[in-house]
């Protein structure tokens, strides 16, 4: 994947020849659509690109790489090609249309999937991570009889992963990326959280960096337990 935001006429018209073998290989039948998905992405030449009125950012921090958004801004390109429902669950509940093993993904992403595994520890892993100590926080509370507010209880998870408080930390990623704004856009939640990521294994004792991260493993696979229950619960 190119490092650039893709405003080069080249890596444009690889893209859109991409988009069209993948809908060409549906329409024949001589793939299964999260195949020919899989391969669109595999060679997808841009780390960025604006859709419409949309931006999309698949490469985070320069080395992590959500496949996902990607997926998204693909199956948008074969909705008469693709059932609903099947696409609905690989976007939503990352649930895959077709059986698919570990090595069987790694295989399909070829150089994408190490940068797809930074993602899923630098953002998914480190986003579940805070919502951990938070939880931990609030039962704290709760069993202490003392009761506080969510940014409050935001504020003392902060400080005891990263050492620092949110908004402190928030003043130096904004620094770093060029902007002004005491608020985080949507847009902005992923690089923010792979820019605490690295902070965290750049300052934290190595140590509590693994536990940290064990337990913000383990936060994320129950939260992916709970949704795929959810999802196949009969309505």
């Amino acid at each position: 994947m190119s490092p650039k935001t893709g405003t080069s006429g080249d890596v444009r018209v690889e893209a859109e020849r991409l988009v069209g073998e993948m809908r060409d290989s549906v329409e024949s039948g001589d793939q299964h659509w999260f195949h020919a998905l899989l391969h669109a992405i595999r060679n997808w030449p841009l780390s960025s690109e604006t859709k419409g009125e949309r931006d999309f950012q698949y490469l985070v921090g320069g080395e992590a790489f959500d496949w996902l958004l990607l997926a998204e801004r693909l199956c948008d390109e074969m909705t008469d090609l693709i059932p609903e429902d099947e696409a609905e669950a690989l976007l939503f509940h990352e649930q895959l249309p077709v059986e698919t093993n570990e090595a069987d993904f790694e295989a399909l992403l070829g150089a994408k999937y190490k940068p797809h595994l930074n993602f899923v520890y630098g953002v998914r892993v480190e986003a579940a991570l805070q919502f951990a100590v938070q939880e931990e926080v609030r039962k704290e509370l709760a069993a202490s009889r003392v009761w506080d507010n969510s940014v409050q209880a935001e504020d003392e998870a902060f400080q005891r992963v990263y050492g620092k408080p949110s908004a402190e930390l928030l003043a130096e990623f904004k620094t770093s990326a060029g902007g002004h704004s005491e608020w985080l856009s949507l847009a902005e939640l992923s690089e923010w959280h792979y820019w605490l990521f690295r902070y965290r294994v750049k300052n934290c004792d190595p140590a509590k960096v693994a536990s940290d991260t064990r337990k913000g493993l383990s936060m994320l696979q129950a939260l992916d337990r709970t949704v795929r229950q959810r999802s196949s619960a009969p309505a």
